[in-house]
């Protein structure tokens, strides 16, 4: 298995390698939507448009996990699972299907899938169930403490300090600094936010985001910024 990137709140220096996604999707349109949003926040991703090949990629690359259509070219998407569970691949695999009763989810799961996102989806959700998978894979444990630089932030106990000095915020800017400092060193869209914080689609009229980001940073960025702005990218929180 590859190397996890660390947690925000790790307090070693030491980059380890990405965690690998493998995307199987023969919609150019959806695939593009999924391996732009999983690269964007911190993975490796590799894509294949059909069954055959994903197969051969599975069994000769440690991927982290998967997430695999059921509607294929030549080896549809079951039958991809049921021969990598039948060859002995244990990765997590996550089914995206337009086919949403029970049955078809049954189905999914009895062929090996681990869990089943029927179509559309928000891409938040879809991140938050492959973080879900892996962890199960890896049992790692839900840090209760972030921290970048001097900032700090626990989620049991809600409380925001900067340099020692706490820092009162409402739910919506800590929603926000917890997305922000979860994804440290790495840029946000605003789409990003909308879906994380406000679960709505982007509308690009919409200022809300700025409008929570400057609140956010007039509370938090007294000695040094810390929250960037990226130029038709969105935002990044780093130290410097």
């Amino acid at each position: 298995m590859n190397g996890q990137l660390p947690y925000a709140g790790s307090t070693s220096s030491f980059m380890l390698l990405p965690m690998r996604i493998l995307v199987v999707e023969d919609d150019q349109k959806i695939a593009s939507f999924v391996i732009n949003g999983l690269k964007q926040s911190g993975y490796a991703v590799d894509h294949s448009l059909e069954g055959d090949g994903a197969l051969a990629r599975a069994q000769s690359i440690a991927y982290d996990a998967a997430v695999v259509d059921v509607m294929l070219p030549k080896l549809d998407g079951l039958s991809l699972i049921m021969q990598l569970r039948g060859r002995g691949v244990t990765l997590p695999v996550l089914i995206l299907s337009a086919r949403a009763s029970v049955d078809d989810r049954v189905r999914g799961l009895q062929a090996g899938g681990d869990d089943y996102l029927t179509k559309p989806f928000a891409f938040s959700e879809l991140l938050a169930r492959i973080q879900a998978l892996i962890r199960r894979s890896t049992r790692a444990p839900e840090p209760t403490r972030l921290a970048v630089a001097d900032l700090t932030l626990d989620l049991i106990t809600r409380e925001v300090r900067r340099s020692g000095r706490s820092i009162e915020l409402q739910p919506r800017e800590f929603a926000l600094l917890e997305y922000l400092m979860r994804h440290a060193n790495r840029p946000v869209t605003k789409t990003m936010i909308l879906e994380h914080i406000f679960d709505y689609s982007f509308d690009p009229q919409t200022n809300v985001v700025d409008v929570l980001i400057h609140r956010l940073r007039s509370k938090l960025d007294q000695e040094k910024t810390m929250i960037h702005t990226l130029r038709g990218v969105g935002y990044v929180l780093r130290a410097s």
